[in-house]
């Protein structure tokens, strides 16, 4: 597929079907989101991969958003032990986020469905998701991608909005 292409279908999908997601595909994604940018290669992110259908389960209930049935659940998350230090020790939500992007766009070009379940920085869904992964309190969950095979289609969108563009010569 071309990045045009993946760009433009690149869509919240909410629907998946039952079938499963290969762990070829998984690692792929994987593999792309670590190809992301990060402040000062720091490369600050921890991933998560949930199918097991009882965790799949409670990562539903941690907010009102994040309530898809899907059989993968890839929970991004900084660690700040490998976060730069001091009054830049945010950018690695920048640095997540790259990684969540890459790794949306990526299923788009592997035929899977994925919408980006934001948890950072709503305190108290990043601590249900801590307390269900029992992380430690240096790794802090951006989001979770619910990822599969969809069950529904949304067509292509190009959102260009030539108000927002200020050209400054």
């Amino acid at each position: 597929m071309e990045l045009k292409e993946v760009m433009l279908q690149r869509r919240s999908i909410r629907k998946f079907t039952t079938q499963p997601v290969s762990r070829e595909h998984i690692e792929t994604l994987l593999h792309y989101g670590m190809s992301g940018p990060s402040a000062c290669n720091r490369r600050p992110w921890e991933f998560y991969v949930v199918t097991n259908p009882e965790k799949l389960e409670a990562l539903r209930g941690v907010d009102r958003f994040t309530h898809y049935v899907c059989p993968v659940m890839i929970i991004v998350a900084g660690n700040r032990k490998r976060a730069l230090p001091a009054q830049l020790n945010d950018f690695w939500i920048q640095d997540c986020s790259a990684a969540m992007e890459n790794i949306l766009l990526g299923a788009v070009d592997l035929g899977l469905g994925a919408c980006w379940e934001g948890l950072y920085p709503m305190k108290r869904a990043c601590g249900k998701v801590s307390a269900l992964l029992g992380l430690e309190d240096h790794i802090v969950p951006l989001g979770m991608i619910a990822l599969g095979h969809p069950d529904e289609t949304q067509p292509p969108r190009d959102q260009y909005d030539e108000k927002r563009v200020h050209d400054l010569e």
